[in-house]
C-alpha cells in the first residue's frame, strides 16, 4: 500500500522524465562549479596581494580538502542514492535512518579530519611537496582551513541528500551563499587588512560556516520523512549500505589526488630531459586540469540530476522511466562533452591565455596538453552517466569500476608506462589511452545492464 502511494504521489513517478533531470542538474551544476571555483578564487586574489609563493603555499594545502570532499560524498552521495532507492520502494523508515546514519558518519568524519589535519599538518604538507620556502605560508594557511574542515564536510553531505530529497534549489543556495561570502571577504581581508594566505583562508572558512548554517535549517524541512532523534541511532547495516552506494563518488575524488601527485612528479622528472624544463610542463597541466574540471563538474551535475529519478523509478520497478532518464542525460552529458572538446582542439591558446600571457615554448606544451590528454574527452560524459546510473540502481561495485577504471587502473599504468618510450609527452597520452579504455569498460557495464532491464519489464 505505501509503496503504491509513493508511486501515485511522488513526482519521480508521474512528471515528465526531462523536466525532472532539468530540476535536479541545473542546481547541481552551479553547486558543484561553486565548490570547484572556491580554491580558485582564493588563487586570484593570494595571486594579486600575496604572489606565486602565496599560490604555492594553498596548493600544497589543497589536496587536504580533496579528501575531505572525498569523505563528504562518499557519506553524503551514499545517503542520496540511499534514500532515492528506499523511497522507490516505500520505506520510509528506512529513508529516516538512512539519513540519520549518514549524518552522524559524516560528523565524525569531520572531527576526525580535524584532529588529524591539525595534528600532523606538517609532514602532510611535506607529503603533498612542500618546500621549505612554502612551509610558514601553507601552515599559516593550512591550520586556519583545518577548522573549516568539519563544516564544510557536513553542509556538503547534506546538500547531496537535500537534492535527493526534492530540493535541489535549497542545496544550491546554499552552496552559492557560501561562495559569495568567500568572494566578499577575500579581497578585504588581503587587500584592506593585509591579512595575507591567512585572511584568505579565513574568508574561506566563513563562507563554508554560512553553508553549512543553511543546510542544518533543511534538517526539520525535509519533505519525504520526519527527521527526528531515533534517526540518529547507528545501524551497521544501514552505515554499510550507505557507503557502498557512495563509494564511487568517493573514488572519483580520491583519484584526483592520486593523478595530481603522480602526474606532477612525472611531467617533473620528464620536463627536465626534455626542452620544456620542468616548469612548463607541470604549469601548463595544471591548467589543463582546472579547466578540465569545469567540464567534469558539468558532467557529474548531469548524472547526479538523474540518479534520483533513476533511482525511484527502478526502485518501484518503473524501467521504461529509468531507461528514459538515463538516455537524457547521456544526450546531455555528451553534448556538453563535444562542446568542450571543439573548445580544446580549435581554441587551446585562447583558454590558456585566460590564466595569464606567455610565449614561446610555454605556449607550444600548453596546446599540446589541450589537444593530446583531452583528445577523447567526448567519451567522458557517456562514462560519467554510467558511473553515477550503475550507483543509482544499486550497483555500488561496478559503479566503482567504472570510475576507477579511468582515474587509476588504465590512467595510472599509461602514465608511467608510455614517458618511456616517447618522454614528457607520453604522459599527455595517457588521457586518451585511459578515456578509450574506460569508455569501452562502461559500455559493456551498462549494455548488460540495460538488457536486464528490458528483460525484466518483459517479465513483469
Amino acid at each position: 500500500m505505501e509503496k503504491a502511494l509513493s508511486e501515485n504521489k511522488s513526482p519521480f513517478a508521474t512528471e515528465p522524465v526531462g523536466r525532472l533531470i532539468v530540476k535536479f542538474a541545473v542546481p547541481c551544476v552551479i553547486s558543484l562549479l561553486v565548490n570547484s571555483l572556491y580554491n580558485i578564487v582564493d588563487q586570484i586574489f593570494i595571486g594579486w596581494g600575496v604572489g606565486y609563493l602565496g599560490n604555492g603555499a594553498t596548493n600544497v594545502v589543497f589536496p587536504i580538502t580533496i579528501i575531505a570532499l572525498a569523505l563528504s560524498v562518499l557519506i553524503g552521495d551514499g545517503g542520496a542514492a540511499y534514500l532515492s532507492l528506499k523511497l522507490g520502494e516505500g520505506d520510509v523508515d528506512s529513508v529516516k535512518k538512512g539519513v540519520g546514519n549518514a549524518f552522524v558518519m559524516v560528523v565524525i568524519a569531520g572531527i576526525a579530519m580535524l584532529v588529524v589535519t591539525l595534528a600532523f599538518l606538517n609532514p602532510i604538507i611535506t607529503l603533498f611537496g612542500a618546500t621549505d620556502v612554502l612551509r610558514p605560508a601553507a601552515l599559516e594557511y593550512g591550520y586556519v582551513i583545518a577548522v573549516g574542515l568539519p563544516f564544510t564536510m557536513i553542509s556538503t553531505s547534506l546538500n547531496s541528500m537535500i537534492r535527493a530529497d526534492g530540493s535541489p534549489k535549497f542545496a544550491m543556495f546554499s552552496m552559492l551563499l557560501g561562495a559569495i561570502i568567500n568572494t566578499v571577504f577575500d579581497p578585504i581581508f588581503i587587500f584592506v587588512f593585509q591579512m595575507g594566505v591567512r585572511g584568505a583562508a579565513i574568508a574561506t572558512v566563513m563562507g563554508q560556516v554560512v553553508s553549512f548554517i543553511v543546510s542544518i535549517l533543511y534538517i526539520k524541512r525535509f519533505k519525504t520523512f520526519h527527521f527526528d532523534k531515533s534517526a540518529l541511532h547507528i545501524h551497521g547495516k544501514i552505515c554499510k549500505s550507505v557507503l557502498s552506494l557512495g563509494v564511487s563518488s568517493f573514488i572519483t575524488q580520491i583519484a584526483i589526488t592520486i593523478v595530481m601527485a603522480l602526474s606532477n612528479n612525472l611531467l617533473t622528472t620528464y620536463g627536465a630531459q626534455s626542452v620544456y624544463g620542468s616548469e612548463i610542463p607541470l604549469t601548463a597541466m595544471g591548467i589543463v586540469m582546472k579547466v578540465n574540471q569545469i567540464m567534469i563538474s558539468i558532467l557529474v551535475g548531469i548524472a547526479i540530476g538523474a540518479q534520483p529519478v533513476i533511482g525511484f523509478n527502478y526502485g518501484c520497478k518503473n524501467f521504461a522511466r529509468v531507461r528514459k532518464a538515463f538516455n537524457i542525460a547521456i544526450f546531455a552529458a555528451e553534448f556538453v562533452a563535444v562542446i568542450a572538446f571543439i573548445i580544446f582542439q580549435f581554441f587551446p591558446m585562447s583558454v590558456a591565455s585566460l590564466f595569464g600571457s606567455e610565449e614561446g615554448l610555454y605556449n607550444e606544451f600548453a596546446v599540446m596538453c589541450f589537444r593530446i590528454f583531452l583528445m577523447l574527452c567526448p567519451l567522458n560524459g557517456f562514462q560519467t552517466v554510467a558511473a553515477i546510473y550503475l550507483q543509482a540502481i544499486g550497483k555500488p561495485v561496478k559503479s566503482a569500476a567504472v570510475t576507477l577504471s579511468r582515474q587509476i587502473i588504465f590512467l595510472v599504468p599509461a602514465a608511467i608506462i608510455i614517458p618511456k618510450f616517447i618522454g614528457v609527452t607520453g604522459v599527455l597520452w595517457s588521457g586518451p589511452v585511459a578515456d578509450g579504455l574506460a569508455f569501452i569498460l562502461a559500455m559493456a557495464m551498462v549494455v548488460y545492464e540495460i538488457k536486464k532491464l528490458k528483460s525484466l519489464n518483459i517479465n513483469a
